[in-house]
C-alpha cells in the first residue's frame, strides 16, 4: 500500500532533480525567441535560399539561391532544410525562418546540461547550459538565418554523443532498453561521427573543427581495450563520411545540366568549394591577390564607407576581423562576442588537467576537459590564425568548448574547495573573467557604464570568499539563506555580469545582413544602411517581405526601387530577372515573390550561368528582364574606368561570363532606366540575337 506522504515527496524530488533544467530551458527559449522577427530577413542571401526551398523541392535539396536553380548559395544546404521545410508547413515568414534557429540554441543548452550533468553533476550541467546561452555571440546567431546555429547544434550533439561513449559500461541508465541499445561506447561513438558529418553538410570544414578533440578524447579515456578504441574511431570515421559523403556523391552523380551551379567553385564541384573558397582559401588567405590584404591597395578611389572600413580593420576592429594572430579573439569585435568567458576557460583547462594528474585513464573529469577543451583550443586557432574574411560570428563555433571547460572547472575546483589547491582555483576562475570583463566594458564607457564597476567589486568580494575554507565561513544571521547561496549569486554577476549584458543588448537589436555583429562600435553596422523610404516600403509589406539590409552588419544590400520590384511582379516567366550577384538577386526575390538569376554568385566572379545558358533561357522565354545596378562599392557596376591596380574587390573585377552577358543584351536588347536601375528587355528577342558568334 503506497504511504499518502509518498507523492508529495516523490513530486518535490521530479521538481528538486528537473526543475532547473526546465527553468534554464524556459528561460532560453523566451529570450531568445522575444521579438526575434526584429531581425526581419536577417541575410537575405539565406533568406532568399529558404524561400526558395519553400516553393521548390530541388531548390531545397540543393539549397538554390531561387526556384528556377540557376546557382545555389556558397554553403551546403543542412540550414536551408531546416529553414525551406518550416517555410513549407507554416507559409514562409521571418518567424517561420527564424525560429528554428532559437529552438536550436535551446537544443544546443539541453545537450550541453546533461553532457557536462554526466560529467560532473547537475550544478555543473546548469552553469555550461546557462554560459551557453549568455554569451554574447550565441544570441547574434541562434536568431540569425546564417548557418551557424545549426552547425554548432550539432557540433554540440557529437560532443554529447562522445561523452555518452567515454561514459562507464554500467551506469544508471543501463535498465531502459533504448539505453541498453545505444550502451557501449562503439555506437555512440558512431553517432558523434554522424552528428559532424551533417556539421559538415552544415558549413563544410568549420563542422569538423571539434573533430580532434572527440577523437583524442575517446582515443585516451573510452572505457575499453585499445583496439577497440582504435576499431571504434574507425567506426565513426566511417559514419561521418557516409553521413556526409552522401551528398557529395549526390552532386557528382546528379547532371550538371540539370541542378543549380555549386556557387563558390571554379569548376561547378562541391569539393572545390570545400577545399577552396570555403576552406583552405580562408585560412591561408588566397581568394584576393594571393592572400594579400585587399583594402592594403594605395591609390584608388573607393567610396567613403570603405575609407572607414579600411580604419576599423586596421584597428583590429573590423567586419572581417582584426590582423591574424592569438590577441584577436580578445579585441574589437571579436572580444565582446566570445572572450568574456575565455580567459576563466583557459585557466579552468589547467586546473583541471592538473587536478586530475594521477587519475585513471578513464577519469571522465579528465576526459571531459578534453572534450571540450581541445575543442575551444583548435576551434580558436584556427579564427585567430586565419588569413582571410574571419568573421567574428564564426567564434560561435567555440563557444560550446568554452562553457563546457569553465563548467567542469568550476565544479572541480568547488568540489577541492576544502583545500588551498582548490579555493586557489576558484579564485583564479572568477578572477580572470571578472577582471577581463571588467577590462572589455571598460572599452566603451558608455555602455551600461555603472555595470564594469558592479562586476568589479563582485569580483573582488567573491575571490575573497572563495579563499577563506568552508569551515570558516561564518554563518548569516538568521539562517535562511546559506552564505554559499548569496555567494554564489555575487559570483554569477562578477562570472557572466558583462556577457549577459551584451547578450540582452544583442537581443533588443535588430540585426541584418551579411556580417551581423553584437556591436555597432566594432562591427559593419551603420554601412549602406537602407534609407527610409526603403524601411517604410519593407515595413508596410510585413516581415516576410523585407528586402533591404539595415541595422547592425547590413552591407551589400539592396536601394529599395519600387519601380522596379512592381516591373518584375508582373512577369510569369521561369526567371523574372537576371542581375549581377547573390545579395541583389536574393533581395529582389525577397521583395517581388519572384526568381532571380544571380549572374557569377555572390561576388559575380562564379562562371554562372554561361553565355550559352543565358542565350538558352532568353530564346526559350524564361527570363523576362537583364538588371545593370550601381556598383555597391560607387561605381557604375562597369570595370572599364577602374584601373587594374583599383579592382581591390571581386565586384569590381572583370568577369569574362558576367561581361559577356552585359555586352550581348547591350547590342541586342532595347535598355530603359528603372528608379536608377538599367534595366534590358529581354522578352522580344531578336533573331540575330542568338546567331553563331
Amino acid at each position: 500500500m503506497t504511504n499518502a506522504s509518498s507523492e508529495p515527496r516523490r513530486l518535490r524530488d521530479l521538481v528538486y532533480k528537473h526543475g532547473p533544467l526546465a527553468i534554464l530551458l524556459v528561460l532560453t527559449a523566451v529570450l531568445y525567441l522575444w521579438n526575434i522577427t526584429v531581425n526581419g530577413m536577417g541575410n537575405t542571401f539565406y533568406a532568399g535560399s529558404a524561400w526558395a526551398g519553400s516553393h521548390n523541392w530541388e531548390a531545397l535539396l540543393f539549397g538554390s539561391l531561387d526556384p528556377g536553380n540557376s546557382i545555389t548559395v556558397d554553403k551546403p544546404p543542412v540550414s536551408q532544410w531546416v529553414m525551406g521545410l518550416s517555410g513549407r508547413i507554416f507559409g514562409f515568414s521571418s518567424a517561420s525562418m527564424l525560429i528554428p534557429q532559437a529552438l536550436m540554441a535551446v537544443l544546443s543548452v539541453a545537450l550541453m546540461y546533461d553532457g557536462v550533468r554526466r560529467i560532473a553533476g547537475r550544478n555543473a550541467g546548469l552553469i555550461a547550459g546557462l554560459a551557453l546561452a549568455l554569451t554574447p555571440v550565441s544570441a547574434l546567431m541562434f536568431r540569425f538565418n546564417n548557418p551557424d546555429a545549426a552547425m554548432v547544434t550539432l557540433m554540440t550533439l557529437g560532443a554529447y554523443c562522445t561523452i555518452r561513449a567515454l561514459e562507464p559500461r554500467g551506469d544508471a541508465d543501463q535498465g531502459a532498453r533504448w539505453a541498453r541499445w545505444a550502451k557501449g561506447s562503439g555506437t555512440w561513438i558512431a553517432l558523434a561521427g554522424v552528428a559532424l558529418g551533417f556539421a559538415f553538410l552544415a558549413k563544410m570544414l568549420e563542422g569538423l573543427m571539434v573533430l580532434p578533440a572527440l577523437g583524442l578524447a575517446y582515443l585516451i579515456a573510452a572505457p575499453t581495450t585499445l583496439g577497440r578504441r582504435v576499431l571504434h574511431l574507425v567506426g565513426a570515421a566511417a559514419a561521418l563520411v557516409v553521413s556526409s559523403g552522401w551528398y557529395v556523391v549526390l552532386t557528382m552523380l546528379w547532371p550538371s545540366s540539370s541542378r543549380p551551379y555549386m556557387a563558390g567553385s571554379t569548376d561547378n564541384s562541391f569539393m572545390n568549394l570545400v577545399l577552396g573558397y570555403n576552406g583552405f582559401g580562408r585560412v591561408l588567405g588566397s581568394n584576393f591577390h594571393g592572400g594579400k590584404n585587399p583594402f592594403d591597395q594605395a591609390g584608388c578611389p573607393v567610396p567613403e564607407f570603405i575609407e572607414q572600413l579600411r580604419e576599423r580593420m586596421k584597428n583590429h576592429h573590423g567586419g572581417f576581423g582584426s590582423q591574424p594572430g592569438l590577441t584577436r579573439l580578445f579585441l574589437g569585435e571579436f572580444g565582446l562576442e566570445v572572450s568574456f568567458l575565455l580567459p576563466a576557460a583557459l585557466v579552468a583547462l589547467v586546473v583541471v588537467l592538473v587536478s586530475r594528474g594521477r587519475a585513471p585513464r578513464t577519469d571522465l573529469m579528465r576526459a571531459g576537459v578534453i572534450v571540450f577543451g581541445v575543442w575551444m583550443l583548435v576551434d580558436g586557432l584556427v579564427l585567430a590564425e586565419m588569413k582571410q574574411q574571419a568573421h567574428p560570428y564564426y567564434s560561435l563555433s567555440m563557444v560550446p568548448g568554452v562553457a563546457g571547460t569553465l563548467a567542469l572547472g568550476l565544479a572541480e575546483m568547488w568540489r577541492r574547495r576544502d583545500r588551498w589547491q582548490g579555493r586557489a582555483g576558484l579564485a583564479l576562475l572568477v578572477a580572470s573573467s571578472g577582471l577581463w570583463g571588467f577590462v572589455l566594458l571598460s572599452r566603451d564607457p558608455s555602455f551600461a557604464p555603472p555595470l564594469r564597476w558592479i562586476v568589479l567589486v563582485a569580483t573582488v568580494l567573491t575571490v575573497a570568499a572563495a579563499l577563506i575554507p568552508p569551515d570558516r565561513i561564518p554563518a548569516l544571521p538568521g539562517g535562511r539563506v546559506p552564505a554559499a547561496v548569496i555567494v554564489g549569486v555575487v559570483a554569477a554577476v562578477a562570472v557572466l555580469g558583462g556577457s549577459t549584458a551584451y547578450t540582452i543588448s544583442a537581443v533588443g537589436t535588430g540585426h541584418s545582413g551579411g556580417g551581423p555583429t553584437v556591436s555597432t562600435k566594432y562591427g559593419w553596422g551603420g554601412f549602406a544602411p537602407a534609407s527610409d523610404e526603403g524601411k517604410k516600403g519593407a515595413s508596410a509589406k510585413g516581415d516576410g517581405d523585407a528586402a533591404a539590409d539595415s541595422g547592425p552588419g547590413g552591407w551589400f544590400g539592396n536601394t529599395p526601387n519600387p519601380d522596379l520590384e512592381a516591373l518584375l511582379e508582373k512577369t510569369n516567366t521561369t526567371w523574372a530577372a537576371a542581375i549581377k550577384g547573390s545579395m541583389q538577386a536574393a533581395g529582389l526575390e525577397l521583395s517581388t515573390h519572384k526568381a532571380v538569376i544571380a549572374v557569377g554568385g555572390f561576388m559575380g566572379q562564379d562562371p554562372s550561368p554561361s553565355l550559352e545558358q543565358l542565350r538558352r533561357y532568353v530564346k526559350n522565354h524564361e527570363i523576362s528582364y537583364y538588371i545593370v545596378a550601381p556598383d555597391p562599392f560607387g561605381g557604375a557596376g562597369s570595370t572599364q574606368d577602374v584601373p587594374e591596380r583599383c579592382q581591390i574587390f571581386p565586384w569590381n573585377r572583370g568577369n569574362p561570363t558576367t561581361d559577356a552577358a552585359v555586352a550581348w543584351v547591350e547590342q541586342y536588347f532595347p535598355s530603359a532606366t528603372v528608379g536608377g536601375d538599367t534595366v534590358y528587355d529581354l522578352t522580344k528577342p531578336p533573331a540575330e540575337a542568338f546567331a553563331k558568334q
